[in-house]
């Protein structure tokens, strides 16, 4: 009996470790994180609604990065630009984006679940999310995001 016990609390040691281990990076550095582990956090870089949660690296130091940013259906991202180039992969709804110094509803193209862009670095651009709207963003960090008009920045409210 005793060994029976043994076994059954050493086997659910090893499923509670696996378990934990299966939403965070492994000694061997492989990662797996699943949609319902995913803890996302307000984004202050963004307009009230944005929510982000980082699923590899330190967007704010040196090195390669990936992170997700998820806004309500109709969210704008006002007209900024990066320090470095930005790629970003729509995982749900549609992404409307655009180029210039100016929101311009005319300018936005449409880039549906699946799609892929790229901008390349202090290229001025905008965006408008239709339907719940899920990107992941990758690059190369310190990722930084300059509005092109100070009064649009959050953090300075």
């Amino acid at each position: 009996m005793k060994r029976v016990l043994f076994l059954a609390i050493l086997t659910l040691g090893f499923c509670c470790t696996w378990a934990l281990r299966a939403d965070h990076e492994g000694k061997d550095g492989h990662v797996i994180l699943k949609p319902d582990k995913l803890q996302w956090k307000p984004n202050p870089i963004l307009p009230p609604g944005a929510q982000s949660t980082v699923l590899s690296g330190d967007p704010t130091k040196e090195g390669i990065f990936v992170i997700r940013l998820k806004v309500p259906d109709g969210f704008k991202i006002p007209p900024h630009w990066h320090p470095s180039d930005e790629n970003v992969t729509v995982v749900q709804g549609t992404m409307l984006i655009g180029t210039g110094e100016k929101f311009d509803p005319d300018k936005l193209e449409s880039i549906p679940t699946g799609g892929f862009m790229r901008m390349p670095k202090t290229m001025r651009h905008f965006g408008l999310a239709k339907g719940e709207l899920i990107v992941q963003v990758h690059g190369m960090g310190p990722f930084e995001l300059n509005y092109v008009n100070a009064a649009d920045d959050p953090r300075k409210k």
